[in-house]
Formats: structure tokens, C-alpha cells, sequence
């Protein structure tokens, strides 16, 4: 048996990197799962495709497991609501959500438009609070279930060009922290986890040079993988992490400590 076996998962951004590879780890460790994606670019500029959160819950599907698609946003919270809606009609219940959805809108802030603030602040922080809000009376009633959010090394020390996302990932750490601390009594953990630089669409943005630079740094000398952020994703939401709450897991060669 899986360390999530009977439990059924919402991952969000689950059409590709982190969130993918976390949606197929849930799969084989036994859960039901609702992969969510909107289908959009790095940016969130454009509309988006259903593709991508199909292909997945195909794959696992062809794989013996079960899953769903959906291709809504996190920052509408009628879609979230809508989310949550189908885990219980497809399997009956909802334990748990994964959310590492995101984008990256960077510059320098002397530069930086409203929109480009507002569109981040708004996937990350407004859908953390998205999707943490539409269930957490779900969770409450049933005295059971779980948050895995996701922050970032800019959130905790900062980085040059993107204090937006530094931003929005900082107040995550604050609103898993407080949420921890109301949800204890009722059964629900809150956690978030903190990638390091990650072999992902979002690091392959960063300019060859700098990447060299930003590995050189790192003791394990390499780029952490997706499945190996999956991995503690899939800890967090079982059964064998129900003492940990309000953790800040850092996840990154040896770079930060957890918190």
C-alpha cells in the first residue's frame, strides 16, 4: 500500500514540472486525484489549454490509477469551489491540495507594472487563499485534511528582479503559519514547502550565465529534479506527516534549512 492509498488529492499547476511529477507520485501512492492546469505560459499571459492537466490524468489513468483533469484557474474562486465539487462527485471526498501553481511576471521593481504585480501576487498569494478558503469548512467538518503550499527561496531571503514573487511567496509563509495554528484542533495540517532551484520551465528561464553562477552555489552540485520536490509533497499529505504543521520544508541541496 501507498502512503496515500484511500486519500484523494487536488495538485494544481499539476500539467507540467513540480505539480506533474507530484500528481503521478499521488497517483502510484495510491490516491485519487483531480489534476489541475490551467494549460497557460510561464507568464500567464495567454488563455490557456485544457491539454496539459488531461495528459496527465491520462497517463495516469493508462497506468492503472485514477484520475481527472481540469483546466480552471486557481484565481477565481467559484472555479476552485468548482474543483473541490468534482473530487466529491468523482471520488467522494477530498483530503488534501497541493498547490504549486504558479507564475513568474520578473523585472526590476523600478520598472514594474501594476499588472505585472498584480498577476503574480494574484496566482500565488489569491490562489493560496483560493484554494485554502473554498475547503477549509470541508475540512473542518470532517475533522481531517491538509495543505502543502508552496513558497520560495525569494520569499524567505529575496531576489533581484522579482519582488513581486518574493512577495507573494513571503505572505504564503505567514497565511500557512496562521492557518496552521486555527486548523490543529480540528485535524488539518498546513504546510509549505520551499523549493530550491529546480530543473524546471521556471529555472530554464533564468539566463544561462546566472544558472551557472546559482549552481556553483549549491553543495550537491546540480539542479534539484521534480519528482524529488513530489516526494516530500506526497510525505506532507499522508497520514505519516499528521504531526507537522505549520513547517516551512526547504527542499535545496543544502542551501536553507527548514524553518
Amino acid at each position: 500500500m501507498g502512503v496515500l492509498e484511500g486519500k484523494v488529492v487536488l495538485v494544481t499547476g499539476g500539467g507540467n514540472g513540480i505539480g506533474k511529477e507530484t500528481a503521478l507520485l499521488a497517483a502510484r501512492e495510491g490516491a485519487k486525484v483531480v489534476v489541475n492546469d490551467l494549460g497557460g505560459s510561464l507568464t500567464g499571459a495567454d488563455e490557456g489549454s485544457a491539454g496539459p492537466a488531461e495528459t496527465v490524468a491520462q497517463e495516469i489513468r493508462k497506468a492503472g490509477g485514477e484520475a481527472v483533469s481540469n483546466s480552471e484557474s486557481v484565481t477565481d474562486m467559484k472555479a476552485v469551489q468548482g474543483m473541490i465539487e468534482q473530487a466529491k462527485d468523482e471520488f467522494g471526498a477530498l483530503h488534501s491540495i497541493i498547490n504549486p501553481a504558479g507564475i513568474l511576471r520578473d523585472g526590476m521593481f523600478h520598472k514594474m507594472s501594476e499588472d505585472d504585480w498584480d498577476s503574480v501576487i494574484d496566482v500565488h498569494l489569491r490562489g493560496s487563499f483560493n484554494v485554502t478558503r473554498a475547503a477549509i469548512e470541508l475540512f473542518r467538518e470532517k475533522e481531517d485534511g491538509n495543505f502543502v503550499l508552496f513558497t520560495s527561496t525569494s520569499g524567505l531571503i529575496g531576489n533581484i528582479g522579482q519582488a513581486n514573487y518574493s512577495a507573494a511567496k513571503a505572505g504564503l509563509i505567514g497565511l500557512s503559519k496562521a492557518l496552521a495554528q486555527e486548523g490543529a484542533k480540528k485535524g488539518i495540517t498546513v504546510n509549505t514547502v520551499c523549493p530550491g532551484y529546480i530543473d524546471t520551465e521556471m529555472v530554464q528561464a533564468v539566463p544561462e550565465k546566472v544558472l551557472e553562477g546559482i549552481i556553483a552555489t549549491i553543495p550537491v552540485g546540480r539542479l534539484g529534479k521534480a519528482e524529488e520536490i513530489a516526494s516530500m509533497c506526497a510525505y506532507l499529505a499522508s497520514d505519516e506527516a499528521a504531526f507537522i504543521t505549520g513547517a516551512t520544508m526547504t527542499v535545496n541541496g543544502a542551501q536553507y534549512i527548514a524553518t
